[in-house]
């Protein structure tokens, strides 16, 4: 894609001579050589990277009080390497923290985010093998950071806002190995091969701690999804965002897939992953799942209209499901950057008779004018 609103923002908040061109950037291949824990901690020399959790959390106390929660770093690659400037606001990424809790008994979505120049005292990336992933300082306002960290296991972060009244402290530790997301860990993103990242994902992690909204604090636990992508040209100059889907299904099975859409609205491109109960990795084809959007919401804040509900035909597995939002009203807006909105949301996975079959998220990126930001840096 070409520079968004978005990165011309961006590019005023820093101190630099000139955006590093891409041949610079190092790009996803099929033979990375994959080593963890490593690749839990930043990849240097790729231009985008991030770390992404959503999950479904209630109550210890009362487990009707539901929530859906978000909690995303990113780092946006400036220059593969530092510059030679002599200035403590020199640097080579941005971070840029993205959260929201969506407190479904309440019907209410809140967003948070913060976003800072990497150096010392605003925010950064730690270096294995220390426990600190990445870090920033919280948004205006409140003190302290946001932070993500490594526990020998999984991962726990946490984050809080007082202007927005939301906060949370979570642990999770993993119920399923980790799994590659294409093989290898090569996600391809069209038919050029060069549009790809390198992406795993712990498909179900159980959670626990607290978490805050509208001036309580609820002891929660639940399971939560990670995903993990790093590369330097994951969309094609022809595509404008995606839809993607996270669903955890109480059979024990995991979906996730991707369609990313031409600016005709069309599909582009499509992959997905079907992960068993026992973890075996199956990826689909094309043609061996259909997606249907059923209805539509509009966003009375920007005025774009999303897709709200989903019939989704899965023929290998013999699946038909339905995919319901859980609240409609789960639209993330940037503060920061008015051009940077995209739908976040919890959603529940239905039979066709209307069964309960799981849960999940999915991510609307690129209707509007809204772009979520790594994909307007292309």
């Amino acid at each position: 894609m070409t520079f968004s609103k978005a990165i011309i923002l961006l590019s005023l908040l820093v101190v630099l001579p000139v955006i590093a061109s891409e041949l610079e950037w190092q790009t996803a291949q099929p033979e990375y050589s994959w080593s963890f824990p490593q690749d839990h901690w930043a990849r240097s020399g790729y231009r985008n990277e991030w770390w992404y959790f959503t999950g479904h959390l209630s109550s210890r106390e009362n487990p009707e009080r539901r929530f859906g929660y978000q909690f995303t770093f990113f780092r946006i690659g400036l220059r593969p390497e530092l510059p030679p400037l002599e200035s403590q606001w020199a640097t080579r990424n941005l971070i840029m923290g993205h959260a929201a809790i969506s407190d479904l008994a309440g019907k209410r979505h809140i967003f948070s985010e913060t976003l800072y120049r990497e150096v010392s005292f605003l925010g950064g990336f730690g270096s294995y093998p220390e426990s600190l992933i990445a870090w920033s300082r919280a948004p205006a306002g409140t003190a302290g950071t946001w932070e993500l960290h490594w526990n020998g296991e999984g991962f726990d972060f946490e984050m809080q806002d007082q202007v927005q009244g939301i906060a949370f402290r979570l642990s999770t530790h993993p119920l399923k190995p980790l799994v590659f997301q294409g093989p290898n860990g090569y996600s391809r993103k069209g038919e050029d091969s060069r549009a790809a990242s390198q992406y795993y994902s712990f498909t179900r992690l159980a959670t626990q701690g607290s978490l805050t909204v509208g001036g309580e604090t609820f002891q929660v636990e639940g399971e939560s999804w990670m995903d993990k992508e790093f590369g330097s040209n994951q969309l094609a100059e022809t595509q404008v965002g995606w839809d993607w889907f996270s669903l955890q299904l109480d059979d024990g099975r995991e979906v996730m897939f991707y369609h990313l859409r031409n600016k005709a609205g069309a599909t582009d491109f499509a992959q997905g992953t079907v992960v068993s109960e026992t973890g075996e990795v199956q990826y689909l084809k094309p043609g061996e799942w259909t997606i249907q959007s059923t209805e539509t919401w509009k966003s009375p804040e920007t005025d774009t209209q999303y897709p709200s509900r989903w019939r989704i035909t899965l023929v290998r597995e013999n699946l038909e499901l339905e995919i319901v939002p859980q609240l409609a009203t789960q639209e993330n807006r940037s503060r920061i950057l008015s051009d940077l909105y995209y739908w976040e949301g919890a959603v529940t996975i239905l039979g066709s008779s209307g069964e309960r079959l799981g849960q999940g998220y999915v991510e609307l990126t690129g209707y509007g004018t809204g772009n979520l930001l790594p994909s307007a840096l292309n």
